[in-house]
């Protein structure tokens, strides 16, 4: 018999603000919204009922989050890069453990790599600054 620990409500909580983060902060920064809007409908990091292999376990969700923090801090810093075969090699690895468990992430590394930079462009997909109308 083997005891498999359930993932906790905040948990599953982060892992849905992880991918939140990369759709409002991350892709801005590396395509257009129109781009952003077919990632959405091809379910980008949204795990589909008929082929998620991830059971809501502890250990699962620790993969899951930590898969998604580390291409998060790669994408954020990879005009900094200055190993980007390490880099590379690690964006793969954890995106072949989004994929595994269900979370369709289907970039490479040179995708972000040669994007053109969409910084300082509006984008209806990045957070505003804040909540007020002027």
């Amino acid at each position: 018999m083997k005891v498999v620990v359930a993932s906790t409500e905040e948990q599953e909580n982060h892992i849905e603000e992880l991918v939140g983060q990369l759709y409002s902060e991350i892709f801005p920064k590396f395509f257009p919204d129109h781009k952003i809007m077919d990632f959405q409908h091809q379910n980008v990091l949204k795990p589909q009922e008929t082929d998620q292999f991830y059971n809501g376990n502890l250990k699962d969700a620790f993969q899951i989050i930590s898969s998604l923090q580390a291409v998060i801090v790669m994408l954020d810093l990879i005009d900094e890069c200055k190993h980007e075969e390490e880099y590379k090699a690690m964006f793969e690895r954890n995106t072949q453990t989004l994929n595994e468990y269900g979370y369709f992430f289907p970039f490479s590394f040179s995708q972000f790599v040669n994007a053109e930079s969409q910084e300082g462009e509006f984008s209806q997909f990045v957070k505003p600054a804040n909540s007020w109308l002027i």
